[in-house]
Parts: structure tokens; C-alpha cells; sequence
């Protein structure tokens, strides 16, 4: 009997928890009743993606499909399709998330999620091409919150078409039981046009070193605003263990304007600015990030691990919607005599309370228990704990941006003046090809004269209108072109053999020529194919790379007088320093005393010391293929370079470079979205970080843009519980060509069909199973039956059985129910105290479709006295 009533309760137990899911009662009831998880019952009803097709708003509910982390600091991502694909705008954001089960949220928008999965462990990244931040929620930090009238632009020719939802779950203890979490955020969206469009501005050293045990260190960045005016409402800032505090500025007319300021050390957020204000063209925007190197016993440089550093300041802004940009970077470190009159509060740390800290002081908070320890987990944070940092941008081509539509020859060069505009040199209707030059490099085209065109266009950077223009009938082929401080053009030209400065408002006469026309030569005032020129803002030297013939390097004063020259031709794969096989470009480092050179043959970049031509270092990676083309440098420690295609024996891919100058590492590749590369021919950067592209054969510019790729996250090898997903994900396949929001809706509509659909048969699997769970103990009740009709009919004879099986208040009796003998589980437990019959009575196993309910006649066990026991017949009483 035990076992019977053992059985049964299970059953009970079961029937109950297919109700909920498969959920304990026990541990549902607890759960709602504890503050800190009720969030995490949200994913059994989670409020499903609205669209509204009665007005051009509409929500999307942006949530984790019940996820269960297993380790502390587990980083999961999930993607989720734009529903549209019209231009639309973010306008609101309203999280669901709690302190006590989520550290921090961040919403990104891409165009290509890092993974195809349901969600994935963020260690793969968010995004494989550029994401914007578009919102950021963190324990005890305020919320993003937009302006009115203001939107993140998505959707449409340029926006993004997926929002990536990345959350961080710090601590993870409330997870003992297992249960889902669904942690997110519901953006509201409008197809309306928005009169300011938000944007984000990023402010990054690349260049910062921490001495060991040095108490403080700035780390200072500072760039000229040139751009419309934008409007500060929000920023950010980062660091990893070091960074005590960091601050943002708006710098006009000498006078400092805080923008915020903030320890890196607590939960990643956009917070307020602290004053409402612009940033027009003119202004510069400065930050500063403090560090401590106390505890280190080595140089801390920038970098992508924990014990790496980073100095960012993000400003979120908005801008008119006409010549708004959405992503904007500064790189650029600031000038010492600057920072002398940057405000006292900059470098006073702020006191930050242990519960609120960033998750990685958690670790370190339990290694201090042991000085020893702790002091290798500052240098060699364990494997598990450690950080990796995607890149925080990524270079996209600007695929809207007209420059590519301009009429050009064949492009040579690209520079850009002092007010940041860019300066093209082309080579009109003249081409170079195999009948240019004889075998002595003397140019064989002088009977078709020069150039008519204008062969020099000062053209805007955003629209690409050709602002000035020049250089019309005084070059043959041009080649390389750079823009010195006052805003004069040096360039070269390989028929002339010659190098030219031009006013900066050009005209018929250069200000200096050097070498002599159509006449190659090796001597100090001959030129063979001169390549490119640097000019020193310090000193107005200036540099000529020559070039195809003579492979040297040529340092002239700012008159042209002839001051030293270095460098030997050597194609050989074993070249040394100082050799060249064309020194093909030129990138003067104004900040390092140094000048770069594009040794292109060899495919390696070359640096030397401005002053004496003393070999600094070689950048060569395999990547660069055989050939590398041009260098661009961004003061502060960025390095540009494109590479070419050897045609017979490179495998690698025509492509851009982003590297960081100081280890040579290649951040960052780039190329064109709608075609590929086919010359790339030289290549310029400015200090926001825009790139622009010039391919001699394809005769056009290309432009590209940084666009914030991803946040740096804990990498954790956690072992990652799969759970099933039942909550409704509307438009996760993705809604393409749908010009009208109704058709949105009613592709809504069937996915919410077919998800209903498959519940009803997962509900229909469910019960199933609960019967099959429940036949098991009704066989065992009915052996235990049979049993004891059989030890009955051996002790008692056939009448003793018909007249025990007969009596409704025997238990087999009420287990057979009322009509032809079926087996009713309803009867038996309706004779139980305090049992209702609803949802029983017709689980029989036999003859059920013919059962009546009649709950009014049904005997409770108050009721019920069973009937006394036959008396014993005398053989048995004697025996006893």
C-alpha cells in the first residue's frame, strides 16, 4: 500500500507540473516571492514584438530566450531582425532587466550579427562589420534615455538591418534553480523622418604607456572639431583595472566645459552630461584617463587583454538629420602645453562603493585575500578570467557618399588640406602603360602634350563638390601629392622626372620645381620617376621618395637646397634595411621624428629618423602579399597602408590596413562593399578616422568610415546549459521586400500561427507522456488487484469474492467506476478528502466516451464506512 500511495502522489506531482511547464510548485512559488527573480518568470509569458499597422510607430521586444548562465561573468548575445526594411528610427528604449540577475546590457545595431544561433556566448563577437551603440542599461546606473525629436537612424540604403542584444550576468547565483532568464529591452520605432539623428563620438589612446608602480599616469586626447554642430547628451567611459578616473571636455576659446566625467570602475552606462551644450567647428573636444600602475612590476600598454589597458570617452550626440554622422572617432594625443589648463577635477579620483564595481574587481577582490596571489593576477590573470577586446571600431566603406561618381583619370595621389577637405591628383585622359618609357625611362608621350584637364580637385568630404580645382596643362603623368600645413601642394611627376610646390591657390606658375624636365638621372639635382613627397611641419623639410629607377630616399631644406639621401635598390626576398624595390609612398611622423616608407617591391613598410635617415623598424606582415602600395599615418599611433597584386605570384587580398604603430599589429582590414579593389594606389587618413582610397585603375576615390564594432567582454569557457526555446520570437527569420508595414503584420501573424502550432503539439507530446506516466502505476495497482483476488479465492472461495467486488466501497470497486467495469482514476481520488474530480473524471483506460460526470454522487471519506470483514471460516480461526 505504501508503493500505491507512493506512486499516486508522484502522479499527482507530475500532473500538476505539466501545468507549469515541467516546473516544480514548490520552487515557482518561492521564485515569485523573492524580489530579486522576478524577472526571470517573464519568459513564461513574455509580452511578444508588437507591431502597430494603424500609425508609422511600433515596438520590438528585444529579449534573451530564457538563457541559464552556469559561471559568473558569462557574456551572451542574441540578434534580432529589423522587421522593416524602410528607413526608421529608434526614438525610445524601456529595459526589462534587474540588478540582482543581469550586471549590464548593451544594444547594438549591425548588419551582420556573429552568429546564425538562437543566442550565442559572446566570445564570438557581436557583429562581424560595423555596430553602434544604441543603448547601454547597467546595475545601478541610469537609463539611455533620447531626446524628443531625436533617433538612431536604422533601416534603409544605410542603416543597420539587425539590433544585437549583449547581456553581461555578473554574479550568478540567483541561477542555483536553474530557471530562464530573459533579460532585455522593448525599443519603441518610428517610420517618421526625425529632425535630429543620434550618433556616437569616440574618443581612444592608442599610444598610452603605465610605468610599473607609478602612481599616476594621464593619458590625454584631444582633435579639432571641424563638422556641423552636435549636440552632447550622454557619454560613456572605459578602461580596464588601472583607470582610477576619466574625464571629457569641450574646449572654446581657451575655456573648458566639462561634458562628464566619471570612474571607469563602475557598470558600463551612458550617463548625462553634466551641462547642456554644443560642439561646433572650431571647438576642440579634449578627454583625459587617469591611471595607476601601483601594483605592476612592467609596462602597461594599450591593449586587448586584462592586463592590457584602454582609455575611451564615448559621447552619444545628436546632429540635424541633413548632415548628421553617425559614428565619429578622435585618436589623436593630446598636446602637453594644452592640457596645462585642463580643470584640477580631471585627475581626482572618484570614491567608488565595492557593490557597485565592474565585474572584473570581483576577481581581484577575492585574490587580495593573498598578497602573493594577487600580485600574478594583476600580471597573469588566469585564461578564464581574462579580457578580450574586439576592436572598439571598424573601417565600412560609405557606400551613400558621391565621390565615387566623380569624372577622373587615372588616380595617383590623395592628401587632405588644413580644413580637413580632400585633395585628389589625377592623371586626366593620360594613361600609363608599357609604351610610356623606353628602356633609359625617358618618356615617349611628349607629343600629346600636357594634361588639359585640371589635374588637382579640392573636392568636400561629405557631398564631394568640387570646391577648387587646378593644375590644368602643366603635367604628363602624376603620381604623388601631399598637402603641407599652409595649405600648398607638393607634387610629383614621373614623365617630368620632376617634383612641384603649388600655391595653395594653385595658379599657372609653381612656387618650386625641382629636377629637370623629361631628363631621368641619379645626381643631386636629377630625378628618375620621383614617386612621392613629406613635407615637416617643424622644419619645412621636406622629403622625395625616388622612386622607380633610383630607389632612395632625398631630404631637401624648405628652399630645395639638396641636405642627404639614403637608400640602395634590392628586390631580393632577403632585402635589408635601407634597400628599396620602389619606394613607392611616404607618411612623415610629425609626433615620432619619423618617416615611413611604403617600400612597395619588397611588400614592407620601412621608418627612419627624420634627421639623420637612420633605420627605426620594418612593419611586414604576410597578409601585405608581395606588394604594398602607400602609408598613411594619424598622429597618435595609427598607421594606414593599402597593399596591390603582384600579377603572377600573390595570393593575398587587395585590401586596406589599420595598424597601431607602436607593435606593428594589424588592427584592422577594409575594402569595398560593391567591388572589390583592383589598384589602390595611395591612400589618406584624417584624425577622425575617415579613409579614403585612390585605385588608379578603377579611377575612382573609395571612402571609408570607423563604425564601433564591438565592447570588450570577459572571455569565460563556460559550459553553456541548452534550453529549450519556447517564447515567441517574431521576425527572427528575417522580413525582406516589404514595402508596406501591413505586410510586416501579417507575416507577423503566421509566425505567431505556426509558434502557436507547435505548442499545441508540444502540449499534445506533453500529455502523452503524462499518461504513459500514469498507466505504469494503474498495471501495478492492477497486479496488486489481481493478486489479491487470487490469495482471496484460495482462502475464501468464489462467493466471498462476488459479494467483496460487488460493494461500491471496495477499492477495486470505485478504481472500476460506474459503468461496464472501466478502470476510473476519477472515482478513486474523488473518494479522498478535499479532492476536486475536474480534469479527471475522464481518464480512464477503458470505456471512457461513455462515462457520465456525476461529481453530486460521489462518496467523500467522511462519508464512507466500509463494510465489517466476512468472518473467518473455522479452519482459519482455529489455525490462528
Amino acid at each position: 500500500m505504501a508503493t500505491l500511495v507512493s506512486s499516486l502522489l508522484m502522479l499527482c506531482l507530475l500532473s500538476q507540473s505539466s501545468c507549469r511547464g515541467f516546473r516544480s510548485p514548490l520552487s515557482v512559488f518561492k521564485r515569485y516571492n523573492e524580489n530579486s527573480r522576478y524577472l526571470s518568470n517573464e519568459c513564461l509569458d513574455a509580452p511578444e514584438q508588437i507591431i502597430s499597422s494603424d500609425s508609422p510607430e511600433f515596438s520590438l521586444d528585444i529579449r534573451m530566450p530564457g538563457v541559464t548562465p552556469l559561471e559568473s561573468d558569462t557574456y551572451f548575445c542574441k540578434s534580432y531582425r529589423l522587421p522593416v526594411d524602410e528607413e526608421a528610427y529608434v526614438v525610445d528604449f524601456k529595459p526589462h532587466a534587474n540588478m540582482n540577475t543581469a550586471h549590464h546590457m548593451l544594444l547594438f545595431g549591425c548588419n551582420m550579427p556573429s552568429s546564425s544561433e538562437d543566442y550565442w556566448n559572446c566570445d564570438l563577437g557581436t557583429c562581424t562589420d560595423k555596430s553602434n551603440v544604441l543603448y547601454a542599461w547597467a546595475k545601478n546606473a541610469p537609463p539611455t534615455k533620447l531626446p524628443e525629436g531625436v533617433g538612431f537612424k536604422v533601416g534603409g540604403a544605410s542603416g543597420s538591418k539587425y539590433f544585437v542584444l549583449q547581456v553581461h550576468y555578473g554574479d550568478v547565483s540567483s541561477f542555483k534553480d536553474n530557471h530562464k532568464d530573459c533579460t532585455g529591452v522593448t525599443i519603441q520605432l518610428t517610420m517618421e523622418k526625425q529632425p535630429m539623428v543620434a550618433g556616437i563620438y569616440l574618443m581612444m589612446s592608442v599610444n598610452t604607456v603605465i610605468p610599473p608602480g607609478k602612481k599616476v599616469t594621464n593619458s590625454d586626447i584631444a582633435c579639432a572639431y571641424k563638422r556641423h554642430p552636435m549636440y552632447p547628451f550622454a557619454y560613456r567611459v572605459h578602461t580596464h583595472h588601472l583607470g582610477k578616473v576619466v574625464s571629457g571636455y569641450r574646449i572654446r576659446d581657451g575655456e573648458w566645459t566639462l561634458i562628464g566625467r566619471q570612474s571607469p570602475q563602475l557598470p558600463q552606462a551612458f550617463y548625462p552630461v553634466a551641462h547642456h551644450l554644443d560642439v561646433s567647428s572650431g571647438d576642440t573636444l579634449a578627454a583625459r584617463c587617469v591611471f595607476s600602475g601601483e601594483g605592476r612590476t612592467a609596462e602597461t600598454h594599450i591593449g586587448d587583454t586584462s592586463v592590457d589597458e584602454m582609455c575611451n570617452f564615448y559621447i552619444m550626440y545628436y546632429m540635424e538629420a541633413t548632415h548628421a554622422t553617425s559614428y565619429m572617432t578622435c585618436v589623436q594625443d593630446g598636446r602637453a602645453e594644452l592640457f596645462r589648463n585642463i580643470p584640477q577635477e580631471a585627475n581626482v579620483p572618484i570614491p567608488v562603493d565595492s557593490t557597485m564595481m565592474m565585474s572584473h574587481e570581483h576577481h581581484h577582490h577575492e585574490a587580495m585575500k593573498d598578497p602573493v596571489k594577487n600580485s600574478f593576477a594583476l600580471q597573469q590573470p588566469k585564461r578564464e578570467q581574462e579580457e578580450v577586446l574586439d576592436q572598439d571600431f571598424h573601417l565600412e566603406e560609405v557606400i551613400d557618399w558621391p565621390g565615387v561618381n566623380l569624372k577622373l583619370g587615372q588616380v595617383s595621389g590623395l592628401a587632405l588640406d588644413p580644413k580637413n577637405n580632400l585633395v585628389i591628383f589625377h592623371r586626366g585622359d593620360h594613361v600609363w602603360n608599357g609604351n610610356s618609357f623606353d628602356r633609359t625611362f625617358v618618356y615617349q608621350m611628349r607629343g600629346i602634350g600636357p594634361i588639359e584637364q585640371s589635374t588637382i580637385l579640392v573636392v568636400d568630404p561629405s557631398s564631394s563638390t568640387v570646391l577648387h580645382s587646378t593644375g590644368k596643362n602643366m603635367f604628363y603623368l602624376p603620381h604623388g601629392l601631399t598637402v603641407d600645413k599652409d595649405g600648398n601642394y607638393w607634387v610629383t611627376d614621373v614623365a617630368l622626372h620632376q617634383v612641384f610646390k603649388l600655391g595653395a591657390q594653385g595658379g599657372d606658375s609653381p612656387l618650386l620645381v625641382l629636377g629637370k624636365a623629361f631628363q631621368p638621372g641619379s645626381d643631386k639635382s636629377h630625378f628618375c620617376q620621383p614617386t612621392d613627397v613629406a613635407v615637416d611641419p617643424a622644419t619645412g623639410n621636406f622629403y622625395v621618395s625616388d622612386g622607380y629607377c633610383n630607389s632612395r630616399i632625398m631630404q631637401f631644406s624648405p628652399l630645395g637646397k639638396f641636405i642627404l639621401q639614403w637608400g640602395e635598390e634590392s628586390s631580393s626576398p632577403a632585402a635589408k634595411a635601407g634597400q628599396f624595390s620602389i619606394p613607392h609612398s611616404l607618411a612623415l611622423l610629425p609626433d615620432l621624428r619619423q618617416l615611413c616608407v611604403a617600400d612597395r617591391e619588397n611588400g614592407r613598410i620601412q621608418c627612419f629618423r627624420l634627421e639623420t635617415g637612420d633605420f627605426v623598424k620594418e612593419i611586414k606582415h604576410k597578409a601585405f602579399g608581395s606588394e604594398v602600395f602607400a602609408v598613411s599615418y594619424v598622429p597618435g599611433g595609427l598607421l594606414y597602408a593599402v597593399n596591390g597584386m603582384h600579377y603572377m605570384t600573390d595570393t593575398a587580398p587587395v585590401q586596406g590596413f589599420l595598424m597601431n604603430f607602436s607593435s606593428g599589429e594589424i588592427i584592422d582590414t577594409f575594402l569595398p562593399v560593391r567591388k572589390s579593389f583592383d589598384m589602390p594606389h595611395d591612400v589618406v587618413a584624417s584624425e577622425d578616422g575617415t579613409v579614403y582610397v585612390g585605385d588608379a585603375h578603377a579611377k575612382t576615390v573609395w571612402k571609408f568610415a570607423p563604425t564601433e564594432k564591438a565592447e570588450h567582454r570577459s572571455v569565460k569557457k563556460a559550459g553553456i546549459e541548452v534550453q529549450e526555446i519556447t517564447e515567441t520570437e517574431v521576425f527572427e527569420t528575417g522580413v525582406r521586400n516589404q514595402p508596406k508595414l501591413t505586410e510586416v503584420v501579417a507575416k507577423a501573424q503566421k509566425q505567431q500561427e505556426k509558434q502557436k502550432t507547435a505548442e499545441q503539439t508540444e502540449s499534445r507530446v506533453s500529455f502523452v507522456l503524462i499518461t504513459t506516466l500514469l498507466i505504469i502505476p494503474v498495471v501495478v495497482l492492477i497486479a496488486i488487484a489481481i493478486f489479491i483476488k487470487w490469495r482471496k479465492v484460495k482462502v475464501y472461495g468464489g462467493d466471498s469474492e462476488h459479494k467483496h467486488e460487488s460493494s461500491s466501497g471496495g477499492l477495486l470497486g470505485r478504481l472500476r467506476g460506474k459503468g461496464s467495469g472501466g478502470l476510473n482514476l476519477g472515482n478513486f481520488f474523488a473518494s479522498h478528502k478535499g479532492y476536486s474530480r475536474k480534469g479527471f473524471d475522464r481518464l480512464s483506460t477503458e470505456g471512457s466516451d461513455q462515462e457520465k460526470d456525476e461529481d453530486d454522487g460521489t462518496d467523500s471519506e467522511e462519508e464512507y464506512s466500509a463494510p465489517p470483514p466476512p468472518p473467518l471460516p473455522p479452519s482459519a480461526a482455529s489455525s490462528s
